[in-house]
Formats: structure tokens, sequence, C-alpha cells
């Protein structure tokens, strides 16, 4: 009688170690892949066909978060359906741009970023239109500066332009070396140089 009990004993405990190793092993093969970041933060089962899988690994919870708060996971969903599957992923760096700037920026959001950048770019014209208007003049200065030289090499021959930079422009400027030629009226003029101061006139014309 009592070796009877005993192996009734012994059958039902192995009895119950194979049921729960039965069990373990079946929790562990239904037990699928990690859901996604935003079925993770709502809560529900991750489906196969689960249209934030693809955008918003499990490893990345903060990203699927900040977009939730600004946009909502339903408006979310309907928009990736209703835009072809291409360019579903440039979508998604939109909107998470877009919600990352809204959380640092409650009032201007990307809008603020945009603005800032666009006055980068209007400083940076600024200063490339002043470079290129500086390049213009240094070169004019330089094609002056090269004229002058080789007009004093040649003895002045050849062109009889001898004018600044600022005279190119304008024909009608005077000669610098114009007022240092002889003419016929100041060489008709000279000074009388007498022997005594009582000659008289001192100038002759």
């Amino acid at each position: 009688m009592r070796d009877a009990v005993a192996v009734a004993a012994m059958a039902s405990g192995g009895g119950r170690a194979g049921g729960a190793a039965a069990s373990a092993s079946g929790s562990g093969s239904g037990s699928g892949p990690a859901p996604c970041a935003a079925c993770k933060l709502l809560r529900r089962r991750c489906a196969a066909g689960c249209v934030f899988a693809p955008y918003f690994p499990p490893g990345e919870p903060h990203k699927f978060a900040n977009v939730h708060k600004v946009f909502g996971a339903s408006n979310v969903s309907k928009l990736l359906q209703e835009i072809p599957v291409q360019h579903r992923g440039d979508a998604v760096s939109s909107l998470v741009y877009e919600a990352n700037a809204r959380v640092r920026d409650p009032v201007y959001g990307c809008v603020g970023a945009i603005s800032s950048l666009q006055q980068q770019v209007e400083a940076l014209q600024a200063q490339l239109a002043l470079a290129q208007a500086e390049m213009v003049r240094l070169k004019m200065s330089n094609d002056y500066i090269v004229h002058r030289l080789r007009a004093a090499r040649g003895g002045g021959g050849g062109s009889s332009y001898t004018g600044s930079p600022s005279s190119m422009s304008s024909p009608k400027t005077a000669e610098p070396e114009a007022h240092c030629k002889a003419t016929p009226e100041l060489l008709d003029m000279v000074v009388d140089q007498p022997a005594s101061m009582d000659d008289a006139p001192f100038w002759s014309y």
C-alpha cells in the first residue's frame, strides 16, 4: 500500500514539472519581436502591418513621444496611410523635426529656426556683395598702376591716358601732366632779371 502511494506521488510530481516546462516553452515560443516605440507608448499590441513600426524602432521611444505630443498618434497614422510608401520616411523625418522644434520653442516652433537661418543667409549675401565690390575696386586700382608703369617705361609714348582710376569713365577730365608742358603762351611770358633794381619794368610781355 505504501509503495503504491509513493508511486502515485512521484507520478503527480512529474506531471506537474512537465506541465510547467510545457507552459514555459509555450510562452517562449509565443513571444514575438519587441513592439515598436509607438505601440509601446500607446500600450497596445504591435501588429504585423503596423504603420509605425518601420519608422519608430523600439530603441528610440523619445522619437515618437514628441510626435505624439504635438500631432497625435491618430493624425500621424492617417497621414502616413495617405502618403505613398516611398515618401513616408521623409514625412516622418519632417514630423520629428517639427515636433522637436515645437517642444524646444512652443511659440514659434520650426518657424523660428527657419527665420534665423534666413537672416543668416541675408547677412552672408551682404558680406559677399561687399567682398565682390572690394575685388572690383582692387582690380581697377591694379590696372591703373600697371598702366602708369608701362607709360613711364615707354617714355610717355602710346596711350595718352594719365588719369586716376576715378577718371576712367570721364574723358573730359584734364590730364595732370598738361600743366607741366611748355606752351607758346608760357614761353612768351618771361621774367626779366635786370642788372640793377633801377631797371624797369620787372615783368615784360
